[in-house]
């Protein structure tokens, strides 16, 4: 079916587009590219004529699901510009969003199904790939899969992914797993992105997910190891935000924002600090210590002493029975056991902060109102990573932001309609009550022998694949996943990959591709239909429809519609389920449904009107705390007051209904994690403070955060993002590796000179440049670069790939890839 391809006038143009539709358009044919900014911003759209149709579509150069308009003459993709009518974009891009006509055009894509005609696996073996039919393709996926399912060995195929996107892609692999028979589908990449926020946070508030942010309303946010301005999402949308926030809002929101070296949002923020990496927790822990002898804590909800009198005194414990908490549990406890003695002066010789600024951190903090603090990877990638995330999400209980004005709170999902079919009707004998149900995931994910507490544990399939713990894999399938390049120690992954039957989805040729057996490519987002309910946002629900602005260039399939056609020919009622299900368009009409009970503010009630308009959202959110007491929205305001049993069931889902500073999920697990990770039984349950393990052999720390044009890897093969990669150090044909003069001065390393990074895994080489704004302590490696395929641009671009000299360490609890922690030696090459 076609969708929306209607020729518009230049009046159906002005309505739908405005004055200002975007950020810099790409003129594909010509290679002219915008230059880059650090900000997005609007330009005028081009003239329409009457061969241009603009589609609605979603960008994928990120998770941040920006709305877009693609432009479309002649049958060629030209221009992509923010979608005006879009809550995210709002007519905006970053510089990734325009990209997207060279992701399209790539010269390298896959162009069809193939086979692997050289049975040898290495970087050096041409897999000598042939074409192949679809059926054939599709054909050798389920024979192998009905094998297997046979002899009553279903779970040694695994399913691999990494960006999810709504129920008909990713949403359907549940169900295949189910039907099928394996725990292994689907493993998520969950583990080597951000678990340690995920599971930090649900260790205290009950919710295991990314929070939503008020920050339009905040009057100051205090972050450690964001990179707002760098790649947090939605980055298209934070630097709208942070246009408003300090520039239009009275009073201008106050930023502070912790780092291992100076960065665009440390360089805009009022106070910037830079930390020894790993330590997070301990500068948290201080600015708690101090919130509280301070009196600066938020009363209404955490509680307060049953006499008025503040008894938070350094070095000294509290009767627990003189304080009555709230929406709180364990906050004396916590005091008593950790935080009396966590003084700023204390977290200065740890953090190697200045004490006076620890000290006016925590003052500003706790008496702003309302005020943020918000975390991720550079805070909780280490050995320590979920007690330093558990520290600093309890700042935000301290000074009552949940779910208030202007805090934080938990994303609402869409009013989607039911499936076409009910999964639970085609569930066989095997499916219900087979062997593979006793067998444990390849990851060891939830099993006392791994990662028990974890949600994924995908930097371990490959590795324990090879070793046989629990057992070999016979058959793996990858989607939006790359882990030879992606995960620590890649070259394990190498080695496992070699015994392994692996089929490949991406459209483009990277290092796991290359030991794939079969390639199944998938559309680029420009070619594909596909739903994509929001990454937390604002709270409030949000669903948008990626529409297919030209037919496939090639002979390519839709992920959704490749699991469905294995799923076609798989034996018995697995194979009815899935040709009553269909195709993925037939899903998504069925999930648009629902919104015809539940239309959206901007009138789409329709599967047509979604793809109109591309996007459907309601702009309220359901509840919110004021002074202490939690309201659900009736239809006309907060009037309806929630009991503890509500804010339980919906907010607060810990076993008490509150905040557990003492974490009962913690403590439920008490003797595994004792006796996994040495930690004090007596504290574990507590943020606390505990010296993160750094393995490497090296002295010098080595962070690899994103940058702005990092698009999760898929701008690899873009020149233009090749060449603005890296403006701040001039990184055009390669990344440089920041080092701090002094430093490599004392080790005679001169500006720009060629060196050599060692860990204990083995030594890359790449070129330095020197950055006063980069502690001294620590090396900043982007990652990036590096490839040995991918395509032709990105092949043997320097320096060496950061991830072959990563050590494969993870949090016990959150099983969080601890991409941040690996100290390395450097030289001169």
């Amino acid at each position: 079916m076609k969708l929306l391809e209607t020729l518009i006038s230049r009046r159906r143009f002005l309505q739908a587009t405005g004055t200002a539709a975007g950020a810099g358009a790409i003129g594909a044919g010509t290679g002219v590219a915008p230059g880059l900014t650090t900000l997005s911003h609007a330009q005028s759209a081009p003239a329409a004529d009457s061969g241009t149709t603009i589609t609605k579509n979603i960008c994928h150069q990120c998770p941040a699901r920006c709305g877009i308009d693609v432009y479309t003459t002649n049958g060629r993709v030209h221009a992509i510009y923010g979608d005006t009518n879009h809550p995210i974009s709002n007519g905006k891009l970053c510089p990734k969003g325009p990209l997207g006509t060279y992701i399209l055009y790539d010269p390298d894509r896959f162009k069809g199904p193939m086979k692997r005609t050289n049975p040898k696996k290495g970087r050096n073996e041409d897999p000598g790939f042939v074409p192949i039919s679809w059926d054939e393709a599709l054909q050798t996926v389920a024979d192998r899969l009905n094998t297997l399912r046979d002899k009553g060995e279903s779970h040694r195929f695994a399913l691999c992914y990494g960006r999810g996107w709504g129920a008909s892609c990713a949403g359907l692999q549940g169900t295949f797993g189910k039907l099928y028979g394996s725990p292994n589908v689907a493993i998520g990449h969950s583990s080597m992105c951000s678990d340690g926020s995920v599971i930090s946070k649900k260790a205290v508030d009950g919710t295991g997910g990314y929070n939503a942010y008020d920050y339009k309303n905040a009057n100051m946010l205090l972050m450690f190891g964001v990179g707002f301005l760098e790649a947090f999402r939605p980055y298209n949308n934070n630097m709208q935000v942070w246009g408003y926030i300090r520039g239009v809002k009275v009073p201008k929101t106050r930023i502070t924002a912790v780092d291992v070296h100076m960065n665009t949002t440390l360089a805009g923020s009022d106070r910037a600090l830079l930390i020894k990496p790993g330590t997070d927790g301990a500068l948290a822990l201080a600015i708690a210590h101090v919130i509280l002898t301070e009196g600066l804590w938020e009363r209404s909800f955490v509680g307060d002493f049953k006499d008025g009198d503040n008894r938070f005194r350094t070095g000294e414990t509290v009767d627990p029975d003189s304080f009555e908490e709230k929406w709180v549990k364990g906050l004396v406890e916590w005091w008593n056991i950790e935080l009396k003695d966590r003084t700023p002066k204390w977290a200065a010789q740890i953090t190697t902060i200045f004490e006076r600024d620890i000290l006016a951190t925590a003052r500003e903090f706790g008496s702003t109102r309302p005020a943020i603090a918000m975390f991720e990877r550079g805070a909780h990638a280490h050995s320590n990573g979920v007690l330093n995330g558990m520290a600093i999400h309890t700042l935000n209980a301290l000074v009552g932001s949940f779910y208030a004005k202007g805090g934080l709170m938990y994303q609402m999902g869409p009013s989607y309609g039911p499936m076409p079919v009910n999964e639970a009707d085609f569930m066989d004998d095997w499916a219900n009550n087979g062997a593979w149900k006793d067998q444990p995931r390849i990851d060891l994910k939830g099993h006392e022998d791994g990662y028990l507490l974890a949600n994924n544990m995908l930097q371990e399939v490959g590795p324990n694949s090879l070793a046989g713990k629990p057992y070999k894999l016979d058959t793996v399938m990858f989607y939006l996943t790359n882990p030879i390049w992606t995960a620590p120690n890649g070259h394990v992954w190498e080695e496992a990959l070699k015994e392994v039957f692996v089929i490949d989805t991406s459209p483009f040729p990277g290092e796991t591709a290359m030991f794939a057996d079969l390639i199944l490519p998938d559309h680029t987002y420009l070619e594909r239909l596909q739903d994509a309910p929001t990454y937390p946002f604002q709270g409030w629900p949000l669903a948008q429809l990626r529409v297919p602005a030209i037919k496939p260039l090639y002979d390519t399939r839709y992920y959704g519609d490749t699991l469905i056609e294995i799923g076609k020919r798989m034996k018995g009622p697995m194979g009815d389920y899935y040709k009553a299900l269909d195709s993925s368009e037939n899903v998504i009409r069925h999930l648009a449904k629902g919104f015809e009970k539940d239309p959206g503010d901007n009138g789409v009630n329709s599967f047509e009107s979604w793809v109109e308009k591309g996007v459907w959202y309601k702009k309220r959110y359901l509840w919110r705390q004021i002074d202490g007491e939690f309201y659900e929205w009736d239809g006309r305001g907060y009037n309806t007051l929630l009991s503890e049993d509500e804010v339980k069931a919906k907010l607060f889902k810990t076993p008490s209904g509150k905040y557990e500073i003492r974490s009962g999920w913690l403590e439920a697990k008490a003797d595994w994690i004792a006796s996994r990770t040495g930690r004090d039984r007596a504290k574990l349950m507590f943020p606390h403070w505990e010296e993160p393990r750094h393995p490497g052999g090296g002295d010098m720390y080595m962070v690899t955060p994103k940058v702005a044009l990092h698009a999760e890897g898929r701008g690899a093969n873009i020149p233009v993002a090749i060449a603005n990669l890296q403006p701040v150090m001039g990184g055009r044909k390669e990344v440089y590796i920041e080092i701090n003069p002094k430093t490599a001065q004392a080790k005679g390393i001169p500006d720009g000179a060629k060196v050599r990074i060692k860990s204990e895994l083995g030594a890359i080489e790449g070129y330095c440049r020197y950055f006063e704004g980069v502690r001294p302590d620590t090396l900043v490696f982007p990652m990036e670069h590096g490839h040995w395929a991918h395509g032709r641009w990105a092949k043997g671009r320097g320096p060496g790939h950061c991830g072959e000299i990563t050590v494969n360490q993870s949090d016990r609890i959150t099983g969080q890839c601890s991409y941040y922690t690996t100290k390395v030696s450097i030289e001169r090459a």
